[in-house]
Formats: structure tokens, sequence, C-alpha cells
């Protein structure tokens, strides 16, 4: 007869990967809230972004022990290619608001436009929604409020695209230094990127909801 106290030692421990994306959510939209306190005041510049990239780097521990996690549990409460790209997608985020903030150091950006000001809002807004829904996923009983969340993600989402394009010709009209064009054009790029995420995260939990509705 197999001993069960045994049995139970050969199983893996129970591994909650909504912890994870709670996490790694949290955790995100402090480095988001980090980034628009970079743009708000230009203030400790370096300082700030070093802790952007502190942020980013626990993000990368969190998607890692995700992963491992995956790779080690059996039975899991969502399928294990949404646990796989959502934590992927999650990890995103920070990635491109840590390039962007690194950019802005490199380059030795002092004067804020309007323009990246308003994507560091949309963004950090954006990314304020991810973590609420992450929050509902973990028991799905409110599917319609969690839609209304992913709903709101791509709205967002549509707003940055907007703000690029106005910051895009805004530049090529009014910036007469090219060398100037490409730096911000760069920096603008990435923080609408980090939207496009979290469009891309919304768009896996609205598919986990309509799975399991």
């Amino acid at each position: 007869m197999v001993d069960e106290a045994m049995f139970g030692r050969l199983l893996p421990k129970e591994t909650s990967f909504f912890d994870f994306f709670e996490q790694h959510a949290r955790l995100t939209v402090e480095g988001c809230k980090e980034f628009t306190s970079l743009v708000a005041t230009a203030a400790n510049i370096e300082a700030k972004a070093r802790r952007i990239q502190d942020i980013e780097h626990e993000t990368d521990v969190i998607t890692h022990r995700c992963v491992e996690a995956l790779h080690r549990t059996f039975i899991t409460p969502i399928q294990r290619d949404d646990i796989h790209r959502l934590i992927t997608k999650m990890d995103d985020i920070m990635d491109f608001v840590e390039a962007a903030s690194e950019r802005i150091t490199l380059y030795e950006l002092t004067v804020m436009t309007p323009e990246v000001r308003d994507l560091a809002d949309v963004l950090y807004r954006a990314a304020q929604e991810v973590e609420e829904a992450c929050k509902g996923l973990r028991n799905l009983k409110s599917p319609e409020a969690l839609l209304r969340k992913c709903i709101d993600i791509n709205r967002l989402e549509n707003e940055a695209d907007a703000i690029l394009r106005r910051a895009v010709a805004r530049l090529f009209k009014e910036e007469k230094d090219p060398i100037a064009v490409i730096k911000w054009k760069e920096i603008y790029e990435n923080l609408e990127n980090a939207t496009d995420r979290c469009e891309d995260v919304a768009n896996i939990i609205e598919g986990v909801v309509l799975e399991n509705a």
C-alpha cells in the first residue's frame, strides 16, 4: 500500500499563478508611476531611472519563477499556454518602460515634452487597469466587470496610439534638430509599445474569461 505522506511529498507543492500575476502587476504599476514622476518634474532623473531598472529586474525574477513553476505543475487553474503568454506579455510592459527611462538618461534629456507626459499618464492608467484585471482573474466571480476592465485597457491603448501620432507629427513639423527627432521618436514608441502590451494582456484575460464563462 502506498504511504500517503510519501505520496504527498512526491507531488509538487501547489503554486498560485495568480500570486505571480498580481505581484508582477503591482510592481508594474509602481514602475509606471515612477516613470510619470520622472517625466513630470525632470528632477533626479538618474535616481528614478535606476529605480525603474530595479523594478524591471524584480518583474523579470517573478516571470522566471512563474515559468519555472509552470514546468513543475501538473494541473493549472487556466490553460498552460495562457499562463505563459500572460506573464511574458506582462513582463514586456516593464521592459519598454525601462527602455524609455534608460534612453532619457543616456540621451541626457532634461526638458520633457507634453507628449511624453501624456503617454506616461495613459500608460500608468493602463497598468492600474491591468492590476485590477489580474485581481479579478483569480476567481472569475464577476466576469462582466472583468470584461469591462479589458475594454477600458483597449480604450487606453487607442488613446496612446492617438498621442503617438500627434507627437511624431509635431516632431517632424517643429523640431529642427534631426537627432532630437530620432531620440524622442524612440522614447515615444517605447511607451506606446508598453501600452500595446497592456492591450495584449487584456486580450489574453478576455479569452480566459470567455473560455471559463
